[in-house]
């Protein structure tokens, strides 16, 4: 929902929420990612119950490697950066949600942790940002 913001002039104006900024970013995100031969299995993957963890993407890699994606956006390239952003503890919450995914399938291909950031200037993914170990 577009909250409204008053001006200087007195008039009103737009803008975008969070979770809109949040919707775009990951949009843009997965076109990339398709663009580069990847495909989409799951968006917005949850754990049941609290305390657990969200995959954003859920994408598979034209030889098989199953790929957790990650999709941070900033307004800004300040302190780091959109990529800097993903804690040690987002890590964790990834991890625990890689797995509860991992256990519904037959087999476990090979998998991947990825981070996909949305910043001014354009996106950057970054293959391998962390591992599960």
């Amino acid at each position: 929902m577009e909250t409204p913001r008053k001006k200087a002039d007195g008039s009103t104006t737009r803008t975008t929420t969070t979770k809109q900024a949040g919707d775009a970013a990951e949009g843009a995100a997965l076109a990339h990612l398709q663009g580069q031969g990847l495909r989409l299995l799951t968006r917005n993957y949850r754990t049941p119950g609290r305390g657990g963890g969200e995959i954003d993407l859920v994408m598979r890699e034209p030889g098989g490697t199953l790929v957790f994606v990650e999709v941070r956006q900033r307004a800004s390239r300040d302190f780091g950066g959109a990529a800097a952003s993903v804690s040690h503890f987002k890590q964790r919450r990834i991890i625990f949600a890689a797995r509860h995914y991992l256990m519904r399938l037959p087999q476990q291909p090979p998998c991947r942790f990825d981070v996909v950031s949305v910043e001014p200037g354009g996106i950057q993914w970054l293959r391998g940002a962390f591992d599960a170990s």
